[in-house]
């Protein structure tokens, strides 16, 4: 054999041999996309490190100084109430719309994933001029109290902690929502019926048996939420609470001092790595002390649940639902539609802005494809094949999650202006951006149904024959289709909504939705921002419902 021959041999284990020492290796049509992504999520990360060295020791000042300290805390506060009060949301929504008879289940379905398509900046207008001090609430009170002589001054602030916490909740409880349906749904029911038969109640059944078979996805959808409010702009300035990313964007937007602004950066890295780590260990530790397997080991088809009927909670489960919804989908677009009819009274022209509209959807549905395929080998290394490179792949993965668009952005502008500037002001370039940014989302649901999936199917596959991608192709895709669908839509939304990465990297005279409504709304157009607002929730809830109606088709 030839040298050539065997180096070329020798390339496809010499990763594997390395980075999965003591663990199975896997094949290279899985690790060597695995390191291009590696390459891709890089790239900020190396701009911020190259930046802040530029400094000196300058840049050590800059990150260890007091203030930060100080920021650190209240972003750390913010993650922990949001990502808690998602949870708290998101579990028994799941619960009554995928195991019970809750009357109108698919409308549920719909209505409470809905928010993901509200920006935070356009919830965040919606509830400072609803709730804000002489906002539309506090006229409606003075008119209701004037009758009684009753003088209502000022109603309690909304700014602060607390309007960035409500924000971000009700925008973001949905990251949770949906992975723990895609885990219901995937769960096979027949270990609580054997949980049942052995004499457990229902309550003893969901604490030993389903909760333990729900922590991947709980753990996964609480990682996202985490890393949203992490890196969230819009609610956060808007609410005047200043965490890292509104001390970032102040920094880039005014050139004050950039250097400061990617040693911050680095800091929110560091945060999001640690918010991973925690995230991995708990995963890690639930999985020890369970076993480890949240799939049927033994034979047997998985069982369809049966639905639990509700009896006299009915009317209370109906209730949250639609108090769930009303707060996080009807208070915005009632505010939304408020402002369009004023703005129609006063003269204001309408624009819906459907050429944005369309450059919205084309744009969201290459990223929603790109980001899930990209997804893929991450979520099998990390599941079929733990070792150091699979860990390290899907921390780094969490990295862009949690960075501003604005840094991921100008990222790939310097990637872009030194080492490939065909890809400049190009859609290619302005996709990787929504890969980078929003490819924890599909690794979560990926990873979460991936899980509940019999490593045994895909051995038996090989045993017979078949090749690595066919394997993959042919079994473990079609059997993580919810995840796949549920990664997707989730990409495609948030896809819809981002603006700082969209301003900077789109061509020119490339316009959004997102773009549209920043730009009416920075100038106080409310009434001009509003129409579009409404119109980017339409269209993202669109597919939606089709895949809602899907999967209600496929499970009957």
């Amino acid at each position: 054999m030839s040298s050539v021959a065997r180096l070329a041999a020798a390339i496809p284990r010499f990763p594997s041999a390395w980075l999965f020492e003591g663990t199975a290796r896997p094949p290279a049509i899985i690790w060597v996309p695995g390191l291009v992504i590696a390459v891709l999520l890089l790239t900020a990360p190396v701009y911020l490190v190259l930046r802040t060295l530029g400094a000196g020791p300058e840049a050590i000042d800059l990150i260890f100084r007091p203030r930060t300290l100080w920021v650190v805390w209240r972003t750390v506060a913010l993650m922990a109430a949001v990502m808690l009060g998602c949870i708290a949301i998101a579990a028994p929504l799941a619960w009554l719309t995928v195991r019970t008879d809750l009357p109108a289940r698919g409308f549920w379905r719909v209505v409470t994933m809905l928010p993901l398509a509200l920006p935070s900046y356009v919830v965040g207008f919606a509830i400072a001029l609803g709730l804000g001090p002489r906002g539309i609430l506090q006229g409606w009170l003075e008119a209701a109290f004037a009758p009684f002589s009753i003088t209502i001054d000022r109603i309690p602030s909304i700014y602060g902690f607390p309007g960035a916490a409500f924000t971000l909740i009700i925008i973001s409880f949905p990251y949770v929502l949906l992975p723990i349906r895609a885990a219901l749904w995937n769960m096979d029911t027949s270990l609580e019926e054997s949980a049942r038969a052995l004499g457990r109640t229902r309550w003893q059944t969901f604490r030993t048996v389903t909760l333990p078979m729900l922590r991947p996805a709980i753990l996964a959808g609480g990682l996202l939420t985490a890393l949203y409010a992490l890196s969230d702009f819009g609610a956060v300035a808007i609410m005047r609470y200043e965490t890292f990313t509104w001390s970032i964007f102040i920094q880039y937007g005014a050139a004050l001092n950039r250097t400061l602004a990617a040693a911050w950066s680095l800091g929110l890295i560091a945060l999001a790595l640690v918010v991973v780590w925690g995230e991995h260990t708990a995963r890690a530790g639930f999985r020890n002390r369970g076993g480890g397997r949240y799939y049927l080991s033994g034979g047997g088809a998985a069982r369809l649940p049966q639905l639990v009927p509700l009896g006299s909670w009915r009317w209370p489960a109906l209730v949250y639902c639609g108090v769930v919804a009303l707060v996080s989908l009807g208070l915005p677009v009632a505010v939304l539609l408020y402002w369009t009819v004023r703005g129609v009274a006063a003269g204001e022209p309408l624009l819906l802005l459907w050429r944005a509209a369309a450059n919205s959807v084309g744009v969201s549905a290459l990223a929603a494809v790109l980001t899930v395929i990209c997804a893929a080998p991450i979520a099998v290394l990390a599941v079929r094949y733990p070792g150091r490179f699979s860990r390290w792949l899907e921390r780094l993965g969490f990295v862009g999650f949690a960075l501003p668009g604005i840094v991921i952005a100008l990222g790939l502008v310097y990637f872009g202006a030194n080492y490939a500037p065909w890809l400049y002001q190009s859609l290619a370039m302005l996709a990787l951006a929504y890969v980078t940014l929003f490819l924890p989302a599909a690794v979560g649901a990926l990873r979460a149904s991936l899980v509940q999936v019999r490593p045994e199917f895909e051995d038996a596959a090989r045993s017979l024959g078949k090749r690595p991608l066919t394997v993959l192709l042919t079994i473990t895709l079609p059997l993580i289709r919810p995840g796949i669908l549920t990664g997707a839509a989730l990409v495609f939304l948030l896809t819809m909504k981002e603006l700082p990465a969209t301003l900077i990297l789109s061509p020119i005279g490339f316009t959004t939705l997102a773009s549209s409504i920043w730009a009416a709304a920075e100038e106080a157009f409310f009434a001009r921002a509003a129409a579009p607002a409404l119109l980017l929730v339409a269209v993202s809830s669109v597919p939606l419902a089709l895949i809602t109606m899907r999967e209600e088709r496929r499970r009957e």
